[in-house]
C-alpha cells in the first residue's frame, strides 16, 4: 500500500492520537493537512502542558483536544494512534476494538506504506550507537538514508519525501515492537537483558516484542544476531530468513568474527580482515560489538575504505561515556544513556583504571545482581542518588571481594549535590562519570535531560 492510498483510506473516517510529544506533533500536523479529523489526547491538561502557542496551533488546524483526566475516555474513534510507551492493552483501547476501531502507531503504518528497504535494530544495549554506525555507514557510501524510529525523529510525516532507492535505518524499542506486524528487510538484535520490566509483564513478553523485528520476514530477507548472547543466539532457529551471526567472543563457521585484533568477515571459508579495533575511535569493546553488528547489516553494500575511514573520525554518539571535560586533571564523562545494569558494565570495562560513579534512578523492577562484581572490579568511589539507590548499594556489598576501603559507597539523594560529592572525591588523574543502570523518570523527563543537567554542572565547575 502506498501512502496516497493509505490517506485514501482515511477519508471521512476520524482518528485519535495519544500522547501530544515529540513524536506525535509531526503526525497530528500531517493528517490535518491532509484534511482528516483528528482528536488529540493528553493526559497533562492545558496549564501542566505549559505550550498554548502549540495547542491553538493544533486547534486553528481543525484538531479536537482532549487533555487532562479522563483523555482516554470514550475512545470511539476510527482508527486510534497509540504512543510506544502506552500498552496496546489497556482498558481504554480494548474498549475501543471491541466497538470496531482499530489500534495501530506511527511506526506499524510507516512498515505497511514505506516505499524503500528498511534497515532496523533493537535489543537492550548499543542500539542507538549502532543505528547510527550504519545510517552514517550508508551516507558515506552514498545512499539516501532516512533515520528515525526510536532515535527520536518519527518518519512517517516525511513519507513523500522517501524514494523507492532510499534506505531507512530504524532503531526500535520493545514497546514499538509489542503489535507490529510486518518486518524489517535486514533486521538487527545487538542483546538481551532483562529491562523496561516496570512496563512488560515479564521477561517473555519483553523477548517475545523483539523478536517481532524479524519474526515475519520472508526467506529473501535477513536478520544479524549476537552469536554471544544466548537469548539472541536462540533466535536464529526461528528465524524465516537469512541468519547473519556476529561474535566477538566465539568462531563461527560464517559471519563476522574477531580474528588478530580485527573484525573480519568469514564467507565460504575464507577470512577477510576489514577494520582493525585499534582504528575504532570510540572506546569500549561493547563498540567493537556495535561496529561488528553493523558490518553484518550493510557491510556488503559498503567497501571496508570506507568502514575503516569513517571508524577512525566517529566520536559516538551523545550521552554514550562522551567525555565532556577535563578540569584540574579529571575527566568527567557522560554516559546517562546507560539506563541498565548491562550498559553500565559495558561502560566501566571501557576504562582501564578505576572510576568514581554517579549511579541511580528510577526503578524498572529489574535485577541488580550482575553489576556488583563489576563495580567491586571498576569502581573506587560510588555516589548513589535515586530510587535504585538501595538496590545498586546491595549488589556492590554482597558482591565477593567487596570491602569498604576499597570501594567507598556514599548515598545523596540531590543529584546536583551526589555530582559535587563526586567532584570533592576526585583528584587529578581521575575519571568521574555518570553511568546509572538505571531509568531517568524519577527525578528526570528522560535519559538526555539527565545527561545535559549533568553536562551542564561540569561545565559550570
Amino acid at each position: 500500500m502506498t501512502f496516497e492510498e493509505y490517506v485514501l483510506s482515511l477519508q471521512n473516517k476520524r482518528i485519535a492520537v495519544i500522547g501530544i510529544g515529540v513524536s506525535n506533533i509531526p503526525l497530528i500536523k500531517l493528517f490535518l493537512r491532509k484534511g482528516i479529523a483528528v482528536t488529540a489526547c493528553d493526559k497533562n491538561d492545558r496549564e501542566v502542558f505549559g505550550n498554548e502557542a502549540l495547542l491553538h496551533e493544533l486547534e486553528t488546524m481543525g484538531a479536537e483536544l482532549k487533555l487532562g483526566n479522563g483523555y482516554l475516555n470514550g475512545l470511539d474513534q476510527d482508527v486510534i494512534f497509540r504512543s510506544p510507551g502506552i500498552r496496546p492493552d489497556i482498558p481504554a483501547f480494548e474498549a475501543a476494538k471491541a466497538s470496531g476501531s482499530v489500534i495501530t502507531s506511527e511506526m506499524e503504518v510507516f512498515f505497511h506504506v514505506c516505499p524503500c528497504k528498511i534497515v532496523a535494530v533493537t535489543g537492550s544495549d548499543g542500539k542507538t550507537t549502532t543505528t547510527t554506525i550504519i545510517a552514517k555507514l550508508l551516507e558515506a557510501a552514498g545512499y539516501q538514508v532516512h533515520l528515525g524510529g526510536n532515535i527520536g525523529h518519527p518518519l512517517l510525516p516525511d513519507i513523500e519525501s522517501i524514494g523507492p532507492s532510499d534506505i531507512a535505518v530504524l532503531e526500535l524499542s520493545s514497546f514499538q515492537l509489542m503489535t507490529l506486524d510486518t518486518s524489517a528487510d535486514i533486521a538487527v538484535v545487538t542483546n538481551l537483558a532483562p529491562n523496561h520490566l516496570d512496563i512488560h509483564k515479564g521477561m517473555e513478553e519483553y523477548i517475545a516484542a523483539k523478536k517481532n523485528i524479524f519474526a515475519h520476514q520472508n526467506s529473501t530477507q535477513r536478520v544479524v544476531l549476537n552469536r554471544d548472547n544466548e537469548i539472541t543466539y536462540g533466535f536464529a532457529s526461528e528465524a524465516k530468513g537469512k541468519v547473519t551471526l556476529f561474535s566477538r567472543q566465539n568462531s563461527l563457521e560464517e559471519g563476522v568474527i574477531l580474528k588478530n585484533d580485527a573484525i573480519c568477515v568469514k564467507e565460504g571459508g575464507n577470512i577477510r580482515a576489514i577494520l582493525p579495533v585499534d582504528e575504532i575511535l570510540i572506546p569500549g569493546v561493547h563498540n567493537i560489538e556495535n561496529f561488528q553488528a553493523a558490518i553484518a547489516a550493510v557491510g556488503r553494500l559498503i567497501s571496508d575504505a570506507v568502514i575503516r575511514e569513517f571508524a577512525s573520525t566517529f566520536g559516538g554518539v551523545e550521552h554514550r561515556i562522551e567525555l565532556v571535560r577535563e578540569v584540574n586533571g579529571v575527566k568527567y564523562y557522560n554516559d546517562s544513556i546507560a539506563s541498565s545494569p548491562s550498559r553500565t558494565i559495558a561502560g566501566l570495562r571501557s576504562f582501564r583504571q578505576k572510576v568514581i560513579l554517579i549511579a541511580g534512578g528510577y526503578d524498572k523492577h529489574i535485577p541488580y545482581d550482575i553489576l556488583g562484581p563489576e563495580l567491586v572490579a571498576h569502581v573506587k568511589t560510588m555516589v548513589l542518588t535515586g530510587a535504585t539507590t538501595s538496590k545498586i548499594k546491595a549488589a556492590a556489598v554482597n558482591a565477593p571481594g567487596y570491602d569498604a576501603e576499597t570501594l567507598a559507597i556514599y548515598e545523596i539523594d540531590d543529584f546536583a549535590d551526589a555530582f559535587q560529592k563526586a567532584v570533592q572525591l576526585a583528584a587529578p588523574g581521575d575519571i568521574v562519570i555518570l553511568s546509572p543502570a538505571s531509568a531517568s523518570f524519577d527525578k528526570f523527563k528522560n535519559f538526555m535531560v539527565r545527561g545535559d543537567t549533568f553536562k551542564e554542572l561540569v561545565k559550570a565547575l
